[in-house]
C-alpha cells in the first residue's frame, strides 16, 4: 500500500509533496568526535513499546561505538507539558517526540529545534516523502515522522454482534441508532477518556471536520481563531450528540490510556463497544487486555458523515508521531533519526506499537485487519487534517480541549468553545 496523502497543516506549513532535492544530505550531521551521550524522550511506558526503544538504542550503540543512547519514558499525557518546561529551561533532551503542526511551529519560532533540511539521508527523504510535510515549517524540515495516525472509531465486533448490530454506521444518525441498540443490550456504546481532555475534544475536531471546509481549517491555522460559523455548528453537533447519552458512565472522570478502567481499557475488556482514537489504538488496547494480547475482534470504521456540512466526504483527522533534535544536540542526533527511519527499524516500530509506519517501504508489515482498514481509508481520503490542538498550537489547543470538556460537563456552551479559542489566540 502506498500512502499518497500529506497531513495538512496551516498555510505556513508545507502542503503537498516535500521537495526531496532539499533533503538529500548524507547520513547525518557528521560525528562530533569522542564519546557522546544522546538523551531521548519517548512516550511508551510499558510492554513492546519500551522494548522497541531499548532494542533500537542497543542496535544504534553497536553500530556507533562511543555513542550512548539514554531512553527516558514519559507518560503520553505528561509529554507536552514536561517537554515545554525542559525546552524553556534550556535543559531539553537531545531527541524528543514531536507531532508537527502549530506545536512544532511554536518550537521553531522559539529557536529550540534543529533544522534538518539538509541533514536527513536521501533514503529517509524518499521513504518518508508522503509524511514529511507534517514536520515542515516555512519550507524547512524539523522532524522525522515514524508513524502516521489517521483516526476513526475502533470497535468490538463481538459486542456489535451481541447487540444485533449489522454493518457499521456511515452517518451520525446511523451511529445514534447503533448506540441505542447497544444500550438496549446493556452495553455502553462509546468509551471516552475525558479526564485527559483531548479524547473528548477529538469528538469536536471530527464534527468540525465535517462542518468546516479544508480552506476554513487551514485559514484558522494561520489566524488561530474560529470566525467561521462552522465552528459553532460543530459544537452544536457535539452537544446534540452528547444529549443522546452515547458515552460510558463516568466518562468525564475516565482516563484515556492508563489501566483497565481507562477508556482504552474499557474497549480492551469489552466493557464498552467503541472508542474514537488514532491508529495507535490496537497497540494500546492490546496492552490492556487480560492476557496482554491483541483484541481479536477489534475492527474500525471512519467517523460518520453529517448532512449539510462544508467538509468533503471521506476527509479524515489524523497526525504523525515523529522525533526532532534539540537545537544544540550533537550531530549524532541526526544519525539516530536516520537510523530510526530505516526500513528495518520502521518495520520493528510498526510491529511493536501495532501502528502504521511512515515509511512507504515498510507498509507490508501492516497486517492487523483494523489497521488495514484505516490505511485503506487514509489512501482514499481527499485530505487529512492534523488534530486541531496540534494544528493550532499548544496554547490555543489546550484552551479548545478544556472548553469542549466544559461544555460536555454542563459548564460551557458551543459559543464558549469559540470564545475560548478566540481569546487564547488574542493572548498569543
Amino acid at each position: 500500500m502506498n500512502m499518497r496523502h500529506i497531513l495538512t497543516g496551516s498555510a505556513a506549513l508545507a502542503i503537498g509533496a516535500l521537495a526531496l532535492s532539499g533533503c538529500s544530505g548524507d547520513s547525518g550531521g557528521g560525528d562530533s568526535g569522542g564519546d557522546v551521550s544522546l538523551s531521548v524522550w519517548q512516550n511508551s511506558t510499558t510492554g513492546d513499546g519500551v522494548a522497541y526503544w531499548e532494542d533500537a538504542a542497543a542496535a544504534f550503540e553497536e553500530a556507533n561505538p562511543g555513542v550512548t543512547v539514554e531512553i527516558q519514558s514519559i507518560q503520553n499525557e505528561d509529554m507536552d507539558g514536561k517537554l515545554q518546561t525542559a525546552l524553556n529551561s534550556g535543559d531539553a533532551p537531545d531527541v524528543f517526540m514531536a507531532r508537527g503542526g502549530g506545536k512544532l511551529a511554536d518550537v521553531v519560532k522559539a529557536g529550540q529545534v534543529m533544522d534538518l533540511t539538509d541533514k536527513i539521508s536521501s533514503d529517509a527523504a524518499s521513504a518518508m516523502s508522503s509524511s514529511l510535510s507534517a514536520f515542515t515549517y516555512d519550507g524547512k524540515l524539523y522532524g522525522m515522522p515514524l508513524s502516521v495516525l489517521p483516526e476513526g472509531l475502533f470497535y468490538s465486533q463481538d459486542l456489535f454482534d451481541q447487540a444485533g448490530v449489522s454493518g457499521t454506521p456511515g452517518t451520525i444518525d446511523e451511529l445514534i441508532a447503533v448506540n441505542d441498540e447497544l444500550k438496549s443490550a446493556g452495553i455502553d456504546p462509546i468509551a471516552v477518556g475525558a479526564k485527559d481532555a483531548w479524547p473528548a475534544a477529538h469528538w469536536y475536531y471530527n464534527f468540525a471536520l465535517r462542518e468546516c471546509s479544508q480552506d476554513v481549517m487551514n485559514e484558522a491555522a494561520d489566524s488561530r481563531s474560529f470566525d467561521d460559523e462552522c465552528w459553532l455548528r460543530a459544537g452544536e453537533d457535539l452537544q446534540d450528540f452528547a444529549d443522546t447519552e452515547p458515552f460510558n458512565q463516568g466518562y468525564l472522570t475516565t482516563a484515556a490510556q492508563q489501566g483497565a478502567g481507562s477508556s482504552a481499557g474499557l474497549l480492551a475488556n469489552q466493557q464498552a463497544a467503541m472508542e474514537l482514537m488514532g491508529a495507535w489504538e490496537p497497540g494500546v488496547v492490546a496492552s490492556l487486555t487480560p492476557d496482554e494480547q491483541p483484541l481479536a475482534d477489534l475492527s474500525w470504521f471512519a467517523f460518520p458523515e453529517i448532512s449539510g456540512g462544508d467538509g468533503t466526504p471521506g476527509a479524515m483527522m489524523g497526525g504523525a508521531d515523529g522525533y526532532s533534535c534539540y537545537v544544540d544536540a550533537p550531530a549524532e542526533c541526526v544519525n539516530f533519526l536516520n537510523f530510526l527511519a530505516s526500513k528495518e527499524q520502521q518495520e520493528a516500530y510498526a510491529d511493536a506499537f501495532q501502528t502504521l509506519p511512515s515509511s512507504q517501504e515498510a507498509q507490508s508489515v501492516v497486517t492487523d485487519p483494523a489497521l488495514v482498514s484505516v490505511l485503506e481509508a487514509y489512501n482514499d481520503a481527499p485530505y487529512v487534517v492534523l488534530w486541531l490542538d496540534t494544528l493550532y498550537g499548544q496554547n490555543v489547543g489546550n484552551a479548545l480541549n478544556v472548553a469542549v470538556v466544559d461544555m460536555l460537563a454542563g459548564s460551557g456552551t458551543p459559543e464558549s468553545i469559540v470564545s475560548a479559542v478566540n481569546d487564547a489566540a488574542l493572548r498569543g
